[in-house]
C-alpha cells in the first residue's frame, strides 16, 4: 500500500476542503487532499450549482479568500471571455445574470480559478492532491485518527495517509462512521432539540432531498430529444401529496407559503427584455426557471459569440425524495434514481411540456455535457444539501438564529465565533415527507464548538458536517458559509500542530479562543458582523 504523510489530512475536496487546504497551506504546513470526483470545489464545481449566497456578499460577510474566489471568477471572464463594454466595466460582472446569486458563472471558470490559487502549492510540492479517491477505513487508537484509507475509484488501489490532524470535508460525512466519531443524521426530535420546526419524533432517514442538476442550452430548429428514460411512465405520474401537481410540470411549491405555484420557462428572452433584480428578502427570484440559474448570458458578451444562453438546472421539480443515500444500503440505488427523475424533466421540458405558443415541448433544447465536464450533460456528483453531523461541544439550534423565536434583534451572536454567514433556513422537501420548512433567520456566526467533536480528538468537520440540527443546516450549508468552515478549520488544525494542542483544549480555554480568533483576523476571517456607528 502506497503510505503518504502530511502534516493535515483533507478528506473531501468541495468547497470546505479547498478553503481548509489554502488555510493550512498559507502557514506554510504540508497538506493531502483527497477528491472523489474529477474537479475540486464540490457544490461549486463538481454539482454544478452558481452561489447561494446572502444580499451584502459585495461588502462584507464573507472571508477574504472567498472572496477572492469571486473576484477570481469574474477576472477570468474578463481576460478571456468576449465581453460587452458594459459588462466588462462593471465591477459586479454577473456572466449569467442569474437571479439566485451576483455572480452566476460556468462550473469550470470557478474549476479554473480554484487551480489557480492551488497551483503554487502544487508546485513547491507542499500540497498533494489524490484524485478520484474515497475513504474507506481509517486507523483509530481510542479518540485518536491516526491513519485514512483511500481507494481509487476505477483502479481499487489504495492509499494511507497519516497526520496529526484530520478534515473530514466529505459531503456527507464519509469519516464519522470510519473513525467512530459520534455523529447525528437526518431529522432530530423537539424533544431532543427544542426547536418550534423539529418533529416530534427523531427520524434519521428523513434528510433535506438531493437534485442531480444538468445544464442546458436552446438550438433553435434542430432536434435533440435524448432517448426516453426507462422509467419515465413512473416519474410522470409521480405526484407528491403537497405538491400541488405532477412533478413533471411547471407547478411546485412557493418555499415560504408552501402554496402551489405555476413557474414559467421563456427560453432565450429577448435581449432587449427588461432585467430587474428584485430584492430575494421579497422576490426569490425563481419564478421563471430559464433565468433563475441561468450561467451565461447572451446579452453579457458581444453580439453573436452566444446563439442561446446556458442554464444550470436546480429546480424544485428535480429535488429526489424518494429515499436517503446516507447510512443506507441502497445508496447506489437512489442515486441512480435522482439522475432518472432529473433526465426525465428534462425528457419532458423536450416532448410535453406547454409552451407560452400553445405547442407542447422544445426539441431544441440541448444537453450540454462540455460545460461540466461530463459525457451525458448531467454534473459529476448530486448536490448534496445534508450530511452527517457531528455531535459537536456546540450545536446550533433554530432558536438560536430564527428571526420568529428571537425577533429582530441583530445578528446571531456566539462569543467563540469563527466565522458569519447568512442564508434562510431553507429545507427543500425531504425523504421522510415533509413540504418545504422556510424559516426567516437573522445574520448568524459559526461557534468554534461546532466545528469540536465531543469525543474523538483530532477530527474537524470542514464542510456541512458541523454541529448543527436537521433545521439549522438549512441555513448553514450554503456556499460562503461551507467555505468560512473549511477555512476556519484549516486555521484551528495549524493552531493545534504549532502549539501540541488538541481542538477541545482551545474551545475549553478563553485565552486560546481569544488568541486564535485574533489569528482568523488576521487571516481575513470575519468572525462578527458589522456594527456601524457614527464617529
Amino acid at each position: 500500500m502506497r503510505r503518504l504523510t502530511a502534516d493535515v489530512a483533507i478528506i473531501g475536496g468541495g468547497l470546505g476542503g479547498v478553503a481548509a487546504a489554502l488555510a493550512a497551506l498559507r502557514r506554510g504546513r504540508t497538506v493531502v487532499v483527497s477528491e472523489e470526483h474529477p474537479w475540486l470545489g464540490g457544490q461549486l464545481t463538481s454539482q454544478a450549482v452558481p452561489p447561494d449566497e446572502h444580499i451584502w456578499v459585495e461588502q462584507f460577510g464573507v472571508t477574504a479568500s472567498y472572496r477572492a474566489l469571486r473576484e477570481g471568477i469574474r477576472r477570468y471572464y474578463r481576460d478571456f471571455y468576449p465581453l460587452t463594454d458594459a459588462a466588462r466595466r462593471d465591477l459586479q460582472l454577473n456572466p449569467g445574470l442569474g437571479r439566485v446569486s451576483k455572480v452566476c458563472h460556468e462550473p469550470r471558470v470557478a474549476v479554473a480559478v480554484i487551480t489557480e490559487m492551488l497551483a503554487p502549492y502544487l508546485s513547491s510540492g507542499r500540497l498533494t492532491v489524490l484524485q478520484p479517491y474515497v475513504p474507506i477505513a481509517a486507523g483509530v487508537d481510542g479518540d485518536l485518527v491516526g491513519s485514512v484509507t483511500l481507494e481509487h475509484v476505477r483502479s481499487g488501489g489504495t492509499v494511507e495517509i497519516l497526520a496529526p490532524m484530520v478534515l473530514d470535508a466529505t459531503e456527507t460525512g464519509e469519516l464519522l462512521p470510519l473513525t467512530g466519531t459520534e455523529y447525528v443524521v437526518g431529522a432530530e426530535s423537539q424533544a431532543e432539540t427544542g426547536e418550534p420546526s423539529a418533529p416530534p419524533v427523531a427520524d434519521p432517514s428523513n434528510v433535506q432531498s438531493i437534485a442531480w442538476c444538468f445544464v442546458f442550452d436552446h438550438d433553435a430548429g434542430a432536434d435533440h430529444t435524448i432517448e426516453r428514460p426507462r422509467s419515465y411512465d413512473y416519474w410522470r405520474e409521480y405526484a407528491p401529496a403537497f405538491w400541488g401537481g405532477g412533478m413533471l410540470s411547471f407547478t411546485a411549491p412557493n418555499p415560504r407559503t408552501l402554496e402551489p405555484e405555476v413557474r414559467t420557462l421563456r427560453v432565450n428572452p429577448d435581449l432587449d427584455a427588461a432585467f430587474n433584480v428584485e430584492d430575494p428578502r421579497i422576490d426569490a427570484g425563481d419564478g421563471d426557471l430559464w433565468e433563475f440559474r441561468r450561467i451565461a448570458a447572451r446579452q453579457t458578451f458581444l453580439p453573436g459569440f452566444y446563439a442561446s444562453d446556458i442554464v444550470l438546472a436546480n429546480w424544485p421539480q428535480l429535488d429526489y425524495l424518494d429515499g436517503s443515500i446516507i447510512d443506507t444500503p441502497t445508496r447506489e440505488t437512489h442515486l441512480a434514481a435522482a439522475k432518472e427523475q432529473s433526465r426525465s424533466f428534462f425528457y419532458w421540458l423536450q416532448t410535453e411540456a406547454p409552451r407560452p405558443d400553445g405547442g407542447t415541448g422544445w426539441p431544441g433544447l440541448r444537453l450540454r455535457g462540455d460545460v461540466v465536464g461530463t459525457d451525458d450533460g448531467f454534473a459529476q456528483a448530486p448536490y448534496v444539501r445534508e450530511s452527517r453531523r457531528i455531535r459537536a461541544v456546540t450545536t446550533v439550534r433554530e432558536q438560536d438564529v430564527s428571526v420568529a423565536v428571537r425577533g429582530h434583534a441583530g445578528p446571531a451572536r456566539f462569543e467563540q465565533s469563527v466565522g458569519v454567514g447568512m442564508y434562510r433556513i431553507d429545507l427543500h422537501p425531504s425523504t421522510g415527507g415533509d413540504n418545504y420548512i422556510d424559516v426567516e433567520c437573522a445574520p448568524f456566526e459559526i461557534p468554534l464548538g461546532a466545528l469540536v467533536p465531543v469525543a474523538t480528538k483530532n477530527l474537524l468537520p470542514a464542510a456541512k458536517n458541523i454541529g448543527t440540527t436537521h433545521i439549522t443546516n438549512g441555513a448553514y450549508r450554503l456556499h460562503p458559509v461551507e467555505w468560512n468552515i473549511g477555512e476556519s478549520a484549516g486555521e484551528l488544525a495549524v493552531f493545534c500542530i504549532e502549539r501540541s494542542l488538541l481542538p477541545r483544549d482551545v474551545v475549553s480555554d478563553p485565552e486560546l479562543v481569544s488568541q486564535f480568533q485574533a489569528r482568523l483576523i488576521e487571516s481575513g476571517i470575519e468572525i462578527h458582523w458589522p456594527e456601524i456607528i457614527g464617529y
